[in-house]
């Protein structure tokens, strides 16, 4: 046969087709068609074209920006711990909160400081922990509630109530990544993954007073470096109250700029190879410049549109049915899978965990396990008893049953839709709380808070404050959660639309 029939002949077979006159190659098999690739296929992206299943130039391309769209969304749904707390250490820093400077709310932390989630009825204390430079000693007051995350907001230790020194207070030592020095006996010692760590406090009130809570934080809260244990400098203190200040994340392409700084300070080993890979996909890798073309930057930016989207349909309507609280009720529980590290049979609850990442500030299993009458546990709702979304314009109520499953106290506040930060009204505290002596209460027992425009004649103290226009959700806290809130015989009454 001429070489050129033979050429053609092959080249046919390789391609799979076979005219009348070639005879198939000696070596054909049926091919199974769910392995092939038609020569069209209709997606999503429009029609994606092949040549024997090699895709034309226009499909690669197509296929490329879907792809890095893909990894800029999923960079911005798993990393969002750690773009968060790049914008808290932001606002810390804006507020003298470093080198050991501890930030105490002393009147309370109001409305204007815009901050995830936070309570207006304990006293917060915060500061900002570099390891860079060395160990650090802190030194926790007693009857507290501390927390420290490392950067990727990532659990570290609990301190005071819940923490090893059972609410004594005591010596906590956090040595940096990688630390193999000596370790002097006396302290509590945690090694974080990064050199970057959040610590908060919670203290407490006494009837309504937080002088008491803000006394027992500057006599016995402590933070200086173990290289000045012998010596300790005089501790500096900062009043946040009434201060304005903003600790949330972007949710636009800086999202990826805030993320960057993060990459670039801490040990690539504080982060698993998958997410690192996700990162360096992206174009984000540590000692090298996070430098985005035209091309990726657009791609990007729409990326961190959709992933913020997500994140709000995440948090504002979970299809997650575990996050229900009860049957037919619109309250739902921040930690689905009821695990600060979002793990269901050693499975990590990728939505769960952007979820509460976007809507809340710190970790801990004191918020997820049963601790009957410590810690404190939680329940959030954006719906009325009917489903639909919390309208600023409208009245509406909430029964708290008597006998609420408490040893300490209960409380309800309400935050904004847009910034996941106290509800911004006319009131400083958008909030009650069964700590006030002046909330009416029902003949049975029971309390009815009301979240409206303006009071119903006669309930100003069990009111909060919405605004037209604004929309809103809420969250009950148990400080001191008893047995009959986990095993669900007493339960919140849902959030009724008032005619």
């Amino acid at each position: 046969m001429h070489k050129k029939s033979t050429a053609m002949i092959a080249l046919a077979t390789a391609l799979g087709i076979f005219h009348a006159y070639a005879a198939p190659p000696k070596m054909a098999t049926p091919i199974p068609p769910q392995i092939t690739t038609p020569d069209q296929v209709e997606t999503r992206l429009g029609t994606l074209n092949f040549s024997d299943g090699v895709p034309d130039m226009q499909t690669v391309a197509t296929l490329y920006d879907n792809l890095d769209f893909m990894r800029g969304v999923e960079t911005f749904l798993n990393n969002l711990p750690g773009a968060s707390l790049v914008a808290v250490r932001s606002g810390f820093h804006s507020m003298g909160l470093n080198n050991g400077t501890v930030g105490i709310f002393e009147t309370l932390m109001d409305a204007r400081s815009l901050f995830l989630t936070p309570n207006s009825e304990s006293v917060y204390a915060m500061t900002w922990l570099d390891l860079k430079d060395g160990p650090i000693v802190v030194e926790s007051p007693p009857n507290t509630l501390g927390v420290v995350n490392d950067f990727w907001f990532r659990y570290v230790t609990d301190l005071g109530n819940v923490g090893p020194d059972r609410g004594q207070g005591g010596k906590y030592l956090f040595l940096p990544p990688g630390y193999s020095g000596d370790v002097p006996e006396g302290y509590f010692v945690f090694k974080s993954p990064t050199y970057g760590n959040i610590l908060i406090w919670r203290a407490f009130m006494q009837q309504g007073d937080p002088r008491p809570g803000v006394d027992n934080l500057k006599r016995h809260t402590r933070v200086y470096p173990l290289s000045q244990a012998v010596n300790p400098p005089r501790q500096k203190f900062v009043n946040l109250s009434g201060k304005v200040f903003n600790t949330i994340h972007s949710n636009d392409f800086r999202f990826y700029e805030e993320l960057n700084q993060i990459v670039q300070e801490e040990p690539s080993e504080a982060l698993d190879p998958e997410r690192q890979g996700l990162l360096a996909a992206i174009g984000m890798e540590k000692g090298k410049p996070f430098a985005p073309d035209a091309r990726m930057k657009k791609i990007l930016t729409e990326a961190a549109a959709v992933g913020n989207a997500t994140a709000r349909a995440l948090l504002f309507d979970t299809r997650e049915k575990e996050s229900y609280f009860y049957p037919n009720s619109y309250w739902r529980s921040p930690f689905i899978g009821d695990s600060h590290e979002f793990l269901r049979n050693g499975a990590r609850l990728l939505d769960a965990r952007t979820m509460f990442f976007y809507t809340a500030t710190l970790v801990t299993p004191a918020m997820a396990m049963k601790m009957v009458g410590v810690g404190s546990q939680y329940a959030y709702s954006a719906n009325d008893a009917q489903g639909l979304a919390l309208d600023g314009g409208k009245t509406y109520k909430i029964n708290i049953p008597a006998n609420p499953p408490v040893k300490n106290f209960w409380s309800l506040v309400a935050y904004d839709t847009q910034t996941r930060s106290m509800l911004q009204t006319d009131q400083a505290f958008p909030s009650v709380d069964s700590q006030k002596t002046d909330m009416r209460k029902n003949a049975d027992g029971s309390t009815d808070v009301y979240f409206g425009p303006s009071a119903p004649r006669g309930q100003e103290n069990n009111w909060i404050q919405t605004m037209p226009g604004k929309s809103w959700h809420v969250l009950l806290r148990l400080y001191g959660p008893l047995e009959p809130w986990f095993d669900k015989s007493w339960r919140p009454g849902e959030i009724e639309l008032q005619k």
